[in-house]
């Protein structure tokens, strides 16, 4: 049984599907309830602040003015963070953006906070105010926020984590405070009623996977699995077998990692390096329905808090691309970190749109 990049000896194998948590339908409900809240059926939470709320850039600069469209903004640290889509007048996509304050920066709550605090219900992640939760058995405060619209692309909402203590992963490489910038593809009530951490519901166990901790279980073994490989980006690779029982996370999905991050360990029982961590390009999948394979449905920069703090000019990075697309959209080949002096910001941007 082999588990890597490539993946030739998991492609086309079967997989039984195993019972669903009761917390699905559950969460189903919620998720209904809290994007009804921000995505148009009421009126009552989320409406846009005066001066940092939706609508159509007026000034120059970047984002460019006329055709870029600011989503609902949210609280975070001492500021606030916006979505932000920007298309030519032909419909043509070119960004979809997150923009922080430099200030949303400062004043983030730290773990002990955010245990303690009341705002954990499921529709509070819909909220201005985001939900503090548990994600990877570490303390985050998470939000859904919709991106504008863009016919032409697949990206739906924005997930955003802020993680005061970083999170499992990568062996200790993610132990680092940072944000998880989900631009995800699916509707929220689907990224909403996924759960765990679990072994994702296309892979099989052979029942040595012991739950309910970040430890590696030696004896865990995948023996089958419905992956699609030819969806996997090229130079990315699979969380190990000893922890594929954390693979699907909360609210999220399953996250793949470019095997060449400075921050992962250099081979099998070795520690990841979080001092090399910064900025890491994650990209994930999940199972709209658990009985069939999972298919590509986000891009995550995954970037330092400090990064960001002092971060100036612009930065490009590469999106590696898989073989097949699960739908025939535009989807980033880039995508970039840069300042925004004019709003005191600074903007993290897919870009690069291609037909695929």
């Amino acid at each position: 049984m082999t588990d890597d990049a490539s993946g030739e000896a998991n492609r086309a194998r079967t997989t039984t599907r195993p019972p669903e948590p009761d917390r699905r339908a559950v969460l189903r409900g919620a998720a209904a309830t809290g994007a009804a809240l921000v995505w148009g059926t009421s009126t009552a939470v989320g409406e846009p602040r005066s001066g940092n709320g939706a609508g159509v850039r007026a000034a120059g600069g970047f984002p460019p003015k006329g055709i870029t469209t600011y989503g609902r903004s949210v609280d975070l640290g001492n500021g606030s963070v916006r979505t932000f889509t920007t298309e030519t007048p032909s419909g043509e996509p070119k960004y979809h953006g997150v923009e922080f304050d430099r200030t949303a920066l400062e004043g983030l709550p730290n773990a002990g906070e955010l245990e303690a605090a009341n705002h954990r219900a499921e529709t509070d992640k819909y909220r201005a105010g985001g939900q503090a939760t548990q994600v990877h058995f570490k303390q985050s405060l998470q939000f859904f926020v919709p991106f504008p619209a863009a016919e032409r692309t697949p990206f739906t909402f924005l997930g955003l984590n802020w993680n005061p203590g970083g999170h499992f992963g990568g062996a200790g490489a993610w132990l680092k405070p940072h944000f998880d910038i989900h631009f995800h593809m699916l509707d929220p009530a689907t990224v909403d009623a996924v759960d765990g951490p679990r072994l994702p519901p296309y892979d099989t166990g052979n029942g040595e996977y012991a739950p309910g901790s970040p430890q590696p279980d030696p004896d865990g073994e995948v023996t089958e699995t419905r992956f699609d490989y030819d969806q996997l980006p090229e130079g990315y690779a699979r969380s190990p077998e000893p922890v594929a029982d954390q693979r699907y996370i909360t609210d999220m999905g399953e996250h793949t990692a470019p095997a060449d991050a400075p921050e992962l360990p250099d081979g099998p029982g070795e520690p990841g390096d979080p001092d090399a961590f910064a900025n890491t390009l994650i990209q994930g999948f999940i199972a709209p329905d658990e009985s069939e394979p999972p298919r590509l449905a986000f891009v995550e920069p995954m970037i330092t808090r400090d990064f960001l703090r002092g971060f100036e000019g612009r930065e490009t990075y590469a999106v590696p691309q898989p073989d097949t697309y699960p739908h025939a959209r535009r989807h980033p080949t880039e995508y970039a970190v840069r300042d925004v002096p004019s709003a005191d910001a600074v903007a993290v941007v897919l870009r690069g749109f291609e037909e695929t």
